[in-house]
């Protein structure tokens, strides 16, 4: 099988008192992603779309969120580990497409960077790595602004014959 490809889902709310980080990037803003780690839901469902791509599993596997080396890491760490351990031995990344779902903040402006810092742990060229924004259009907890969330696919081409 030379292809591989795997989707990815996360869902974060957001409160008070924690950094927004978002595709590795920090965004100023009132509220933050909760999670164990940074709450990086773009970093995070392109983390599990690779993952599923090569049926190994999740990030919480991983990463565990009762691990106490795991509080409060840099997604970004993690995305660094899972490309360079899982997928480059055997595997190239084709192509990561993310849709980040949030009413609040607006960002748009962020986009660049982002592709910038996912493109370079990914170890890809900057027009293989796709980030669209969505609102939620006023409906449930992300259109409330109590929440955002995204979805990932990925696309992986094996490049080392199976033994």
């Amino acid at each position: 099988m030379p292809y591989r490809i795997g989707i990815g889902y996360d869902i974060h709310p957001l409160v008070q008192g924690r950094a927004l980080v978002l595709g590795g990037v920090n965004i100023p803003f009132e509220k933050g992603l909760l999670g164990h780690s940074d709450g990086d839901v773009i970093i995070h469902v392109i983390c599990d779309a690779i993952l599923g791509a090569l049926a190994r599993g999740d990030i919480g596997q991983l990463f565990p969120d009762i691990e106490e080396h795991t509080r409060n890491m840099y997604s970004l760490d993690m995305l660094r580990t899972i490309v360079g351990d899982i997928v480059l031995p055997d595997y190239a990344i084709i192509n990561i497409d993310v849709n980040c779902i949030s009413e609040r903040p607006r960002l748009s402006p962020y986009r660049e960077e982002m592709v910038s810092k996912i493109a370079n742990v990914s170890r890809v060229e900057h027009n293989q790595v796709s980030i669209k924004f969505r609102t939620h259009e006023g409906f449930g907890d992300i259109g409330r602004g109590n929440a955002m969330a995204a979805n990932a696919v990925v696309l992986l081409k094996r490049f080392k014959k199976e033994t």
